[in-house]
């Protein structure tokens, strides 16, 4: 049966349903949740990045006033099983790392938890954790690329298993030969930390043998697998709130240490307990983007065609995991080219697992192989859309996939239009206004669409007055998907969106996987959409064969439902009425979404273009971003307002990649340089340009229901390079160590 809803909420620029509660402080996220006889904890982290714990004087640290407990490796009970590295989005356990602390006296990074001191206030603890004094022996420590380039070697898979450490294709060597033009570069990147608004933090309440979790998490579900299996817990055991998250892009989509660390202290002390991570324990608790070299070689003919691509990448990993972004695989999947080898090399570490870090590895891969493009596009005189659009690939180069959609060339051309490209001059560092130099640079943007490995479900419920509620377990970090889920149903059901709420944030309703990747846009909207159709065609069934219905007896395809009134012909009805005449409060139903399982017919790739100007001070070395255009086709489009604003973010989170963000471990001690916002630089206010999005809508009937490719990640794809590339334009000067500084520049 098919019926239709003429209702058009989807599409429309909405404003975020839970904005005012955000503003007003009405908003309450896991640190912030009233828990009668709440106690804290304070992680201590040790000081040393390999060795033993020789000794822990806990003395002083007992002795302070409202201290609860002290917990080591000496006295912490031992998790019911040992973590594996899996990513979330599989909808199963998604530790951080295989390892956990506190097991044993051995000593893997700096920062490494050795101790828990709860107390009955956070300074009480925070002050008791000072006072604890650990001893070490300490041994070598191997943190930096020029420590670890010896002892390199290619893992059969990386980033949590999800793809090969080697990638190929042709003879990449016998391509490169027969180029006519040949460009080579090499690129260094430092190590860039998660900073998210809100730091990660956990309550943990314990009811006799049941725990609610109160967590930062993209992922309510995978954070209730992974603590129940740590802990030994059947899983109706254990339930996750998380309402409200203030930011993650990819630190809070895998189930870092301090969570069932905070369930464990909340058991040994017989109270709830709060666990939250300083700003300088966010720099070595929650993964980050790994320190990286990368090597780009292209080969062309003399009209542009690649020929070759060899793109390798050297980083440090863990002792416990292989685990590398994947910046190969971008550069593999992108340019129609026939010849391919993508290597990653990594070394074992003295360094927590890195992690999850917005589009990772497309972020790093393709800042690099977008300035070696720009490098060749100069070399054969070329403009660089014009390069791009000559290699642009209609099927998949790796499986060799017609695209399920594209848009490419639509983004370059509207994002040049819209930018002005048409209006450079190609020659460097020409263009100046008073004492700045000025350039322009573009680059292009993709980022894979990802499919979760797990039917993904929701329920609906619509009430006699009319209104109507849709919940799924996944929770709202940021991406406005109260308002855009919300938007969904009111189509789905045929309801003004003003009557319809989604719930969402709690294991108690219907599960969905962790929203990373860019995929919960789609995956939640799929479950949506699936769950009040069916409620609605129930409701048209109810009617049909309700003998005191206007539209007893009509064909049930033939009923058209706006604004919640059922109508076929001349004849009506209105769920209130159905609802009433039958006594009923509400009707429910379920829906359940299964992500396609890759069947050989189509591959699917989100795509874009970027575009920058900046103004670069040559005598200071300062780099002004002055206006920024991005041109995306993330297919159908839910909210225009929202995607914008993930767009963006994206797009301003390139700048920071490009010119900011930067930290590097001490060579000797292991260490981070810099573990505060006040040495870590991010963008600002006062370093935002003028950031222009354009949305190019594209119909995708293979991706999900709505044709909903996400737009989370892609924003920041190709806008560093874009950066980059202007600076070249504004100074004729290649820099290729991100990200660039004043020094680079002088």
């Amino acid at each position: 049966m098919t019926t239709t809803t003429t209702t058009t909420a989807v599409g429309q620029p909405l404003d975020r349903v839970d904005g005012r509660a955000k503003v007003t402080g009405s908003a309450r996220y896991s640190a912030e949740i009233p828990i009668p006889g709440m106690a804290y904890a304070c992680l201590v982290g040790s000081r040393v990045a390999s060795g033993h714990v020789t000794g822990i004087d806990t003395s002083a640290a007992r002795a302070e006033e409202g201290v609860l407990a002290v917990l080591t490796h000496q006295n912490l009970p031992r998790i019911a099983e040992q973590p594996s590295l899996i990513p979330s989005l599989d909808g199963t356990a998604a530790p951080g790392q295989s390892f956990f602390p506190l097991q044993d006296d051995v000593i893997h990074y700096a920062g490494q938890p050795v101790a828990i001191v709860v107390a009955d206030t956070w300074e009480r603890a925070r002050h008791a954790a000072s006072v604890l004094r650990v001893s070490y022996a300490e041994t070598p420590s191997v943190t930096t690329l020029e420590q670890g380039r010896i002892q390199t070697y290619v893992p059969d898979r990386i980033f949590g298993g999800l793809m090969p450490g080697r990638i190929r294709r042709g003879n990449v060597e016998a391509g490169l030969a027969r180029a006519d033009v040949r460009v080579e570069a090499a690129f260094t990147y430092a190590a860039n930390h998660h900073n998210p608004l809100e730091a990660a933090s956990t309550t943990a309440v314990w009811d006799g043998g049941e725990l609610v979790l109160y967590d930062s998490t993209q992922g309510v579900n995978a954070t209730q697998i992974t603590v129940a299996r740590l802990l030994g817990l059947p899983l109706s055991k254990v339930r996750v709130i998380s309402h409200y998250v203030g930011g993650s892009f990819g630190c809070k989509a895998m189930v870092h240490a301090h969570v069932t660390l905070a369930a464990m202290a909340a058991r040994e002390v017989g109270r709830p307990v709060r666990l939250m991570l300083s700003r300088e324990q966010m720099f070595t608790s929650v993964g980050h983007r790994e320190e990286q070299e990368q090597s780009v070689a292209l080969g062309a003919a003399r009209d542009g065609r690649l020929t070759a691509i060899r793109h390798h990448k050297l980083s440090p990993t863990s002792f416990f995991d292989d685990w590398a972004e994947p910046s190969v695989s971008a550069s593999s999947d992108f340019y129609a080219c026939p010849d391919f080898e993508g290597v990653h090399r990594v070394f074992r570490a003295n360094t927590m697992t890195p992690t999850f870090m917005r589009a990772p590895g497309e972020a790093s891969g393709m800042l690099a192989l977008e300035c070696a493009m720009d490098e060749l596009a100069q070399e054969l005189g070329l403009d660089p859309i014009e390069l791009r659009l000559r290699n642009h690939a209609e099927v998949s180069p790796a499986s060799g996939l017609p695209w399920s959609s594209s848009g490419f060339r639509e983004c370059c051309r509207r994002g040049a239009e819209r930018f002005g490209w048409a209006d450079r001059d190609p020659r460097p560092g020409l263009r100046r206004e008073g004492n700045w130099l000025i350039g322009t640079g573009m680059a292009s943007a993709c980022y894979p669409v990802v499919a979760p490995g797990s039917p993904q479900r929701a329920r609906a419920r619509l009430y006699a007055d009319g209104t109507a509620v849709v919940q799924a377990a996944t929770p709202d970090f940021g991406t406005g998907v109260a308002t855009v889920m919300a938007q969904v149903a009111a189509d789905a059901l045929g309801i003004p969106v003003d009557r319809c709420r989604f719930e969402n944030g709690d294991t108690d309703l219907p599960s969905i996987a962790t929203a990373a990747g860019s995929a919960g846009a789609g995956m939640i909207s799929a479950a949506v959409h699936s769950a009040a159709t069916a409620l609605r065609n129930q409701l048209v069934l109810h009617a049909v064969m309700d003998a005191g219905s206007p539209l007893h007896g009509v064909d049930p395809g033939g009923v058209v439902v706006r604004n919640g009134v059922l109508t076929a012909g001349s004849a009506s009805d209105t769920y209130t009425d159905l609802l009433h005449r039958t006594s009923q409060p509400d009707a429910e139903a379920s829906g359940t979404w299964s992500p396609p399982r890759g069947d050989g017919e189509f591959a699917m790739m989100t795509f874009g273009a970027q575009f920058a100007e900046v103004a670069v001070d040559p005598e200071l070395g300062l780099v002004r971003v002055r206006r920024m255009t991005g041109a995306f086709a993330p297919g159908r489009v839910l909210n225009p307002r929202t995607a914008r604003s993930q767009l963006m973010g994206g797009m301003l989170w390139g700048l920071g990649q490009a010119l900011l963000e930067a930290d590097h471990m001490h060579p000797r001690t292991g260490r981070w340089a810099s573990t505060s916002l006040g040495e870590y630089l991010v963008a600002v206010n006062a370093d935002a340009p003028d950031v222009d999005v354009e949305l190019v809508e594209v119909e995708d009937d293979v991706v999900n229901p709505l044709g909903v490719k996400g737009v989370g990640e892609i924003g920041q794809v190709g806008a560093g390079a874009a950066i980059a590339n202007a600076v070249h334009h504004a100074t004729g000067r290649r820099v290729r160590k991100i990200p660039i500084t004043i020094e680079d520049l002088l």
